[in-house]
């Protein structure tokens, strides 16, 4: 087994769902889509979901991004009596048959606030993004923290510091900084938008 694939079986993992939904439908796709989600919240390793609107009335479509675990949860959540039950009847709400796309990492640091999600940056992008995010947040924390850290023993100071620029990456930090780069991140959707 590849490390890359042994990476994706044991890192959580989140899926993208595109639904376009026949119109007059919307009530009741919503109403099963809410079910979906409130079973997938009883199985093991279920992180956590979120459902996007249609961005306009002309263009019908959900997405659903919701995140597992790893794989092997994953796998059982989508295998399961209880997530085919209402996928029969979601499926006939659509206009066409879903979409579905698996990604893993920092691919979910990059989605435009407040939009539906696109399809994620070339991954020389995302990392000087996520350089030019990470690296003044290390500082500050050395240069705000680094007298009180230094008296601390390497392992706990570790843990401390990455905690803490995770939670500023994935809270405060990406999110501004997709925005702030759209216009080089993603190209092609501010092309559609002028």
């Amino acid at each position: 087994m590849t490390e890359d694939a042994n990476a994706e079986i044991t890192s959580p993992l989140t899926v993208v769902v595109s639904r376009r939904v026949k119109k007059g439908q919307e009530a009741e796709f919503e109403k099963l889509s809410s079910r979906m989600t409130e079973r997938a919240s009883a199985f093991p390793g279920y992180l956590g979901a979120t459902m996007f609107r249609p961005s306009s009335a002309d263009d019908p479509e959900y997405r659903i991004v919701f995140r597992f675990r790893d794989r092997e949860t994953l796998t059982a959540w989508e295998e399961s009596e209880e997530r085919a039950e209402l996928l029969e009847q979601i499926e006939s709400l659509l206009v066409q048959p879903s979409e579905r796309e698996v990604t893993s990492g920092i691919v979910t640091w990059f989605t435009l606030p407040g939009q539906n999600p696109v399809k994620p940056p070339p991954k020389w992008k995302m990392t000087i993004v996520s350089w030019l995010a990470l690296y003044p947040a290390v500082t500050l924390v050395f240069v705000l923290f680094g007298d009180l850290l230094a008296g601390i023993p390497l392992l706990l100071r570790t843990l401390i510091v990455t905690v803490v620029v995770m939670l500023l990456m994935t809270y405060v930090l990406m999110p501004r900084m997709t925005r702030w780069f759209s216009f080089w991140l993603f190209p092609e959707k501010n092309k559609q938008s002028r």
